[in-house]
């Protein structure tokens, strides 16, 4: 299976990238950044969720019911003439049942790595939810995910190979950070190093998920 980062190498996930960046008015490669350390922070957070019955069977609802609606389908029209206020505010209920109080924490850190506003952040976040959960319920009907055992296997599976373990210590000390300036700059650290790579905080990121130093 592929990584959830690998999603940015496909037609889809660069109409994503594009359509987001036009909804939010914000400069492509940011926008780029930004996706790329939010989309395995909320399958984390997700992961993180359905390690409780109740967790699970409440992911599996909503990639089973919900969220089966075929959005992927149609970037072009999601995105023409704006994102619709539905999907926002679905969006936005996504974000609190994953993120729940520690919303406010990933804002913070994706804000401060960016040099972009929280609001602005916040507003990423919300059109990008309804597209992540669309895309995972494609997998789960790929993947036949009945259950929470094939759950958690499926965002494991995406969230990373051999590097499982790093890669998860990482993203979780990014929601469980408190959101104080400290915290926020050992996670900078962690993610940028002393230097932007080629690919800026994507490119970082992807190293460090990777296993890479």
């Amino acid at each position: 299976m592929d990584g959830i980062l690998d999603l940015f190498n496909t037609d889809l996930g660069k109409s994503i990238i594009n359509g987001v960046s036009q909804q939010t008015n914000q400069p492509h490669d940011k926008t780029q950044d930004i996706l790329t350390m939010a989309l395995p922070l909320m399958t984390q957070a997700m992961k993180n969720n359905a390690q409780s019955p109740q967790g699970a069977e409440g992911l599996l609802n909503a990639l089973n019911n919900h969220h089966d609606t075929g959005l992927l389908d149609d970037l072009e029209g999601l995105f023409k003439g704006g994102v619709d206020q539905n999907v926002l505010a679905d969006g936005e209920k996504i974000l609190g049942h994953v993120l729940g109080n520690k919303q406010q924490n990933v804002t913070n850190v994706l804000g401060h790595q960016s040099g972009i506003d929280t609001s602005t952040i916040a507003n990423i976040l919300k059109v990008a939810a309804p597209i992540l959960m669309g895309y995972l319920a494609k997998q789960s009907r790929q993947s036949n995910v009945s259950g929470s055992s094939d759950l958690t296997d499926m965002l494991g599976g995406l969230l990373g190979g051999s590097s499982a373990h790093r890669q998860q210590d990482f993203l979780t000390s990014i929601l469980d950070a408190d959101g104080d300036g400290s915290a926020i700059d050992d996670i900078a650290g962690m993610v940028l190093g002393n230097n932007k790579t080629k690919g800026g905080l994507g490119g970082m990121l992807g190293d460090i998920l990777k296993g890479n130093t």
